[in-house]
């Protein structure tokens, strides 16, 4: 692992953290798919099972807006998602032309058993951590929070 000079505020180290924001995903991602053997999933259907699995009963519209999605985007992906099993539908009986979402047993051991090798694995890639860096990133998680909810509070722009 490279050591980099202490980042200026003329943005890099915003460039910087996003870039080892994508790196860190992906190798993780990469990671973890290597034990599963089960055909792999879209980050989008995987967002949109986790989704429903915190809030059963969402409706499309309100997984889309969530999601940051289009709506028929979100109905591609509950089509693709109800074939494997993984969702699904029921009426609404509020409004009988809405369906509401759940995810079905199979979806929740998938993603419950992702989960638990993904903190599996980042609890050891931070216990090798020394101890004060293990408390850095401790106490930088509060502005983590701060820049994903200012990410998921800034107003829709087009696509560029």
């Amino acid at each position: 692992m490279t050591t980099r000079a202490p980042a200026t505020p003329d943005g890099t180290v915003a460039d910087e953290f996003s870039a080892l924001l994508v790196g860190i995903h992906r190798m993780l991602r990469r990671r973890l798919r290597r034990r599963v053997e089960q055909p792999r999933l879209r980050g989008a259907q995987v967002e949109l099972l986790r989704l429903v699995m915190d809030s059963p009963g969402l409706r499309v519209s309100e997984a889309a807006e969530e999601l940051c999605l289009a709506g028929n985007s979100v109905s591609t992906l509950v089509n693709q998602l109800a074939a494997q099993d993984l969702l699904r539908r029921e009426v609404d009986p509020n409004d009988r032309r809405a369906a509401l979402l759940y995810a079905t047993v199979a979806a929740e051991a998938r993603i419950e058993a992702w989960r638990r090798r993904r903190r599996a694995l980042m609890a050891e890639l931070v216990a090798d951590l020394p101890e004060p860096e293990r408390a850095a990133l401790a106490a930088a998680l509060p502005a983590l929070h701060r820049l994903a909810e200012g990410l998921r509070n800034l107003p829709d722009a087009e696509e560029e």
